[in-house]
């Protein structure tokens, strides 16, 4: 059997190089062959690059700041345990493990380490998705078999797994190559997820007091000081180009991604046949048409960094008034008005957004075609997250200084040329009341202000990068996902003009529709729904829909039904309830 699983691997292995299969004798390519070099070690390794997410994950991700045509069901409370999946495969784990009990067959031991760093980053990547989404989970550092005693294990504490991903990334850190290599993994690579992993932990820790567990400090020092290590010595930074109307845009939306910034991306080639669906996604009228939040838009700041919900009517500002003089990545992440492509001015659209307020970010090339392929690069790791655990993990240990935000927080605003810069003591003497009201509940201390701040920013630098459904579940703010997602504003019915060019760009009507030309039509009641109806007020998303969210159950996933039954060790996560 053993034989058979390596085989598959192999091929996993040998597609992702360019070799030729064919050249090379399959007959005489065993386990007990094989791994006798580093080349081989090198082969087998590519094959664990396929952990890593599709794009899809990225400019699809529909959690509570984006919203689309459907809402995640557990936010639904429509989350049925599964009988078997949901999340609970071994597969990867069992490839690493494989190539690491046989890597020793390689007798240079330089080669072999730089090797195994690989496999022992990507075995810590993996435990990191399964603690994130399980908790507690067993810890295998070996191939279980058929037969054995692993099968029945019980879980671990996610305080050991924990132990054992620092441990794995500390030898990865030790041994990887410094060299930038955008498309494999490196030692700024190892040192990049082990301060996303140790900040996740450390927070987790901190704000769920529920568990009961120590180490929350120690892990947030971890977590900073491996995030500084690759400001310090590393050989990243932001990417500007004294543009700053276009430098953030442009990092996502590049056939050959900017390495300067940029840690790992998963690279997508025509060369190569790979492609994703990102244009789609932003074009099409029959994607989810995913759009921001009303209240994550209201939440961007002004370009002078005053807050705009603090700004009297802000609530009832139509399109074009409430995107003047705004924080410039909002016009960098959605189509405001100016915004061009071919040389032709696109209003918002209420056809490709839920919300109308439509996402650009990932929209590559130049053609209007939603069924163009896609091949520019995805950034995975980038170096604007790296500045956004250290300043984070800095307040929450009570450490963080002006200087520490001037290095992390008011960098990416420079980068857009917002003129206001976050002030440390300014922040904390009057956190935004917004903010948590919306958003983020729970904050307490002398530095709670800075820490909402630092939530805001990490928010809108990462939109739609993968990283709000942890971030929301380790600082325990699940409840929020419950509030009414809303889109734009409109004072009743009519006509509006969304790009300021003086023409009609969407029609809201009652009863039979009219005929002004080429626009968008949306009927009231119908094709959108206003709070208050003819009188207006904010589009309603998905307002069939009760949203819920169980503050006791639902920061994990349940354990699938037949894996209990298998393993009648395996305890279920607390509140879910599946009759064993």
């Amino acid at each position: 059997m053993k034989k058979y699983i390596f085989s598959a691997l192999m091929a996993m292995g040998l597609m992702t190089t360019s070799c030729d299969i064919n050249e090379l004798p399959q007959a005489s390519i065993t386990p007990e062959t094989f791994f006798q070099t580093e080349e081989d070690l090198h082969l087998y390794t590519n094959s664990f690059y396929g952990a890593f997410p599709g794009a899809d994950r990225f400019y699809n991700e529909n959690v509570d700041i984006t919203t689309g045509r459907e809402i995640p069901e557990i936010i639904r409370g429509a989350y049925v345990i599964p009988t078997t999946g949901g999340g609970w495969s071994w597969g990867d784990l069992r490839n690493i493990n494989f190539y690491l009990e046989r890597s020793s067959q390689c007798k240079d031991e330089s080669a072999r380490n730089r090797w195994d760093a690989v496999a022992r980053f990507f075995r810590a990547y993996f435990y990191f998705d399964k603690v994130a989404r399980f908790g507690d989970v067993p810890y295998y550092n070996y191939v279980v078999g058929d037969n054995s005693p692993g099968l029945q294990a019980p879980r671990d504490s996610r305080v050991l797994v924990t132990e054992k991903m620092i441990e794995d990334l500390d030898f990865a850190i030790e041994h990887l190559p410094t060299a930038v290599s955008v498309n494999e993994v490196n030692k700024w690579t190892a040192l990049f997820l082990k301060a996303r992993i140790c900040l996740y932990e450390g927070t987790w820790r901190k704000y769920h007091t529920e568990f009961g567990l120590d180490g929350a400090d120690e892990l947030l020092t971890l977590a900073a000081n491996a995030a500084f290590d690759v400001m310090e010595h590393g050989p990243y930074k932001l990417h500007k180009t004294g543009n700053p109307n276009v430098d953030y845009m442009n990092l996502f939306n590049q056939d050959n991604i900017f390495t300067d910034e940029v840690i790992l991306a998963k690279r997508y080639s025509a060369a190569l046949g790979v492609y994703h669906d990102a244009n789609y996604s932003r074009l099409s009228t029959s994607s989810d048409i995913i759009g921001l939040e009303k209240a994550f838009v209201n939440s961007y700041l002004m370009k002078d960094g005053s807050r705009f919900t603090d700004k009297p009517g802000y609530e009832t500002m139509q399109f074009i008034q409430e995107c003047a003089n705004r924080d410039p990545r909002l016009a960098q992440t959605i189509r405001t008005p100016g915004y061009t492509r071919e040389g032709t001015a696109l209003p918002a659209s209420l056809y490709t957004s839920m919300t109308g307020y439509t996402i650009h970010k990932y929209l590559s090339g130049s053609k209007n075609d939603a069924n163009v392929k896609d091949e520019s690069d995805m950034p995975i790791f980038r170096f604007a997250e790296l500045l956004l655990i250290y300043a984070e993990a800095r307040a929450e240990l009570g450490q963080l200084d002006q200087n520490d935000l001037d290095l992390t927080v008011n960098e990416l605003r420079s980068r857009v040329g917002m003129e206001g810069k976050l002030n440390l003591a300014q922040a904390n003497a009057n956190p935004d009341p917004y903010l948590e009201e919306n958003f983020y509940p729970g904050v307490k201390g002398s530095n709670k202000g800075v820490i909402l701040e630092i939530r805001r920013e990490r928010a809108i630098e990462l939109v739609q990068e993968g990283q709000r459904w942890n971030d929301m579940c380790r600082w325990k703010c699940g409840s929020t996902f419950t509030r009414t997602y809303k889109g734009m504003y409109f004072p009743g019915l009519g006509d509006y003009d969304l790009n300021g060019d003086g023409k009609i760009d969407l029609c809201i009507y009652t009863g039979t529709k009219p005929r002004k030309g080429n626009i968008e039509y949306k009927r009231l009641g119908t094709d959108i729904i206003l709070e208050n109806g003819e009188a207006g007020g904010n589009m309603l998303i998905n307002s069939h829909w009760v949203k819920t969210w169980n503050e006791g159950r639902d920061y994990l996933y349940p354990i699938p039904i037949q894996e209990r039954l298998l393993n009648p060790n395996l305890t279920q996560n607390p509140g879910w309830n599946d009759g064993i």
